[in-house]
């Protein structure tokens, strides 16, 4: 079971990227998926969930509005499109899965498999 991050890389403030996340060696539609982050000197803090379907999402406060998590289970890839981007979205973006879970979830724990992370850096 593997996770691939991508996507990351300069921004300026008010723009945008995307994060891609390919995932290998499971069914990728039994995990709901999700993105989190972690800012220099601070803890990893959820940041995005979808669920097995693609149907049900769930967002931090800080990307609600302006992140938007969607997963494309036939290519087995997951995204994020980040957009009005602050300095404070500075970090290392990591997806993960978590397995078998109705819904999304935000809980960290129930994550078990992770990617090696993207580095997201926000100039201004």
């Amino acid at each position: 079971v593997q996770l691939q991050a991508s996507g990351g890389g300069l921004g300026h403030v008010g723009g945008s990227l995307r994060l891609s996340c390919a995932a290998s060696g499971y069914d990728f539609s039994y995990y709901v998926m999700g993105w989190f982050r972690q800012a220099p000197g601070k803890v990893r803090e959820f940041v995005a969930a979808v669920s097995r379907t693609g149907v049900n999402t769930r967002y931090s406060e800080s990307a609600r509005g302006r992140f938007t998590i969607s997963r494309d289970n036939t290519k087995n890839e997951m995204y994020m499109q980040m957009n009005s981007l602050e300095p404070e979205d500075t970090a290392v973006y990591y997806c993960a899965a978590a397995p078998g879970i109705a819904g999304t979830t935000s809980q960290e724990h129930m994550y078990n498999t992770w990617g090696q992370g993207t580095l997201v850096t926000v100039s201004s």
